[in-house]
């Protein structure tokens, strides 16, 4: 695995301090705000951790302040419905007191039914065909602009 995938695991990571209340950390870096990416993943994760045997099927998010990457952050999670097919969950980021994202995430239970209403998924490379170096032996790769070649040729998960 490389530094980098390992670094995202465990960003991810959360810690649970209650029930419903979970703390993240940032990576340590010299960004002056919180990558929104990272405060979406966080936020999932502890949805995720609230609910069982269902999986994310939608969500809506906000980002409201910036967020402090020297601090952690704070995710409270609200429950809000628990149904028979489907649970809802808001999670609120917090950091000094203050609300910076939220995000509202409806969970699935699978279902077996008569109608699909999906495409077939098409024939692709499995993940492992799909790294930075499978990507670069392709004969394309050398057609592509320079921008993209260094994007796929940093380390990244």
């Amino acid at each position: 695995m490389s530094k980098s995938l390992i670094d995202l695991i465990s960003i991810l990571d959360l810690e649970q301090l209650e029930v419903n209340l979970f703390r993240g950390n940032s990576p340590k870096t010299s960004w002056q705000r919180v990558f929104g990416g990272q405060v979406i993943g966080q936020a999932m994760v502890a949805a995720c951790r609230t609910v069982e045997g269902r999986l994310p099927h939608s969500l809506h998010c906000y980002f409201i302040l910036p967020g402090d990457p020297q601090i952690p952050i704070i995710y409270q999670v609200e429950r809000l419905r628990d149904g028979k097919s489907y649970s809802t969950r808001r999670v609120t980021a917090i950091q000094h007191g203050n609300a910076i994202f939220s995000i509202m995430v409806s969970f699935h239970a699978e279902e077996e039914s008569a109608f699909d209403h999906q495409d077939r998924m098409p024939d692709v490379p499995p993940p492992e065909k799909l790294t930075a170096e499978e990507v670069a032996k392709q004969p394309m790769f050398k057609e592509m602009p320079e921008f993209i070649r260094r994007y796929y040729e940093s380390d990244r998960p």
